[in-house]
């Protein structure tokens, strides 16, 4: 839509695993050169902790936090108090210049020698938030009285199966759709590659805002739309949001299965009977197929201090990364070979993590077509002392092997909705492949 150029705005705030591609011949792209002015990667959460005044001391980081209460007065009580912004306000660029600074490739390698996806996952992250800073700056203030965190990863499809690892990447995005208080963000990552970008993903998050102290709602600039494209490109949000509205009030953990839904379900129970007994006790397993239960892995990790955010929660980028590699490792060993990833569905952030908490990560092959598996992530706080689990985040991840995968099978009621919602999954994401 527009050309790519670094925000201005921004400028001005401070002075899968996937399948093994060919060594990149010509992985340096001419506007990478080393002294360029455009923002690296590496440099975007150095940008949004001076944007909230931050520190990277941890320490002082809390001392600075607390500090922030005294930016509420400078929060609009209503959203027509705040100047509209453009799209273009908020259009980014960001460079990851694998193959120009081959000094960066080591935090993004994995063993087989191609791009960690889970890295790319921090980095989105990172940069949805910057995107929506850039909407919402205002230059006459030194910091932003906002609070903007992540509530939900809406899309991202996979453009291309392979990222080299020695080829400089491109991030170009910018907001997309807006409302009272929440954000959606819509980026793209390309790579350089054989003389010239191609794209390699798309995604879309959904970012809101709070006050200084995260702890409510605050309003963000509207948006004001520049000709039809732009009106089409804010429709689409608005699609979207009803989409996640119907998805939610037909959630299974809400309402019953459909018709269609139970008659799958009846006929997964009937494959399964023993035909030489005359029970429904009696179950066996059919051929080519694994029980649900043996198609599952698990995962616990101590936050510490390093892996926190701007607003001293852990940094939803990490759990993102942390549950995609649960779930590749899972997809992996169900599957016998090297999954591809083709799209990441519905990540919802349903409350933060705080430092110091034990969070349990548990993912499941909960559906299978062909040579698809569909993967779901659950995370949850323990606490330890009163032992009371709390969700989290819920990842919906899909995956291709090069070969057709055992067809999974539920046993309890229970599994067999986690089954049909993994096929709702499945079925979304198929509809834009």
């Amino acid at each position: 839509m527009f050309s790519p150029r670094i925000l201005k705005t921004a400028t001005s705030l401070t002075s899968r695993a996937f399948s093994v591609g060919p060594v990149c011949l010509q992985g340096k792209a001419p506007d990478m050169v080393e002294g360029n002015s455009h923002l690296l990667v590496t440099n975007v959460r150095n940008r949004l902790r001076q944007i909230v005044g931050a520190s990277t001391n941890w320490k002082d980081h809390q001392q600075a936090l607390a500090e922030r209460a005294s930016l509420s007065e400078h929060l609009a009580s209503s959203q027509s108090e705040l100047p509209a912004k453009t799209m273009k306000d908020s259009m980014i660029e960001v460079h990851l210049p694998l193959g120009t600074q081959p000094s960066l490739r080591e935090k993004y390698l994995n063993y087989h020698n191609t791009v960690r996806f889970g890295r790319i996952l921090e980095d989105l992250d990172s940069l949805a938030v910057l995107i929506c800073y850039s909407h919402t700056w205002n230059k006459e203030l030194e910091r932003s009285p906002l609070s903007i965190v992540t509530a939900l990863v809406d899309k991202i499809d996979m453009r291309k199966n392979i990222i080299y690892p020695d080829c400089d990447i491109k991030f170009t995005g910018h907001v997309t759709w807006v409302g009272k208080t929440s954000i959606e963000a819509k980026m793209h990552m390309t790579q350089f590659h054989d003389g010239a970008y191609s794209p390699v993903l798309d995604a879309t998050f959904v970012m809101v805002a709070r006050d200084p102290e995260n702890k409510r709602a605050a309003f963000v600039n509207p948006l004001k739309l520049q000709g039809p494209e732009e009106e089409k490109i804010f429709q689409q949000g608005e699609i979207n949001k009803k989409r996640r509205v119907d998805l939610s009030t037909a959630s299974l953990l809400k309402v019953a299965p459909t018709a269609e839904e139970r008659t799958v379900v009846h006929s997964l129970f009937l494959s399964t009977l023993d035909p030489k007994t005359v029970s429904f006790r009696s179950r066996i397993l059919p051929p080519n197929s694994m029980w649900m239960e043996d198609a599952k892995m698990k995962g616990l990790e101590i936050c510490h201090p390093q892996e926190r955010n701007i607003f001293n929660r852990i940094f939803g980028g990490f759990l993102m990364r942390k549950a995609y590699e649960l779930g590749w490792a899972n997809a992996c060993a169900f599957a016998g070979s090297r999954p591809i990833l083709v799209a990441v569905d519905d990540i919802l952030f349903q409350k933060p993590v705080e430092i110091g908490s034990l969070l349990l990560l548990s993912s499941q092959v909960c559906y299978t077509e062909g040579e698809h598996i569909q993967v779901r992530v659950h995370t949850e706080v323990l606490d330890p002392l009163t032992r009371q689990h709390s969700t989290t985040n819920v990842f919906h991840f899909t995956f291709r092997v090069e070969k057709a995968v055992p067809a999974i099978v539920p046993q309890s009621y229970g599994e067999s909705m986690l089954y049909l919602d993994g096929k709702r999954h499945f079925n979304e994401t198929m509809k834009g492949q």
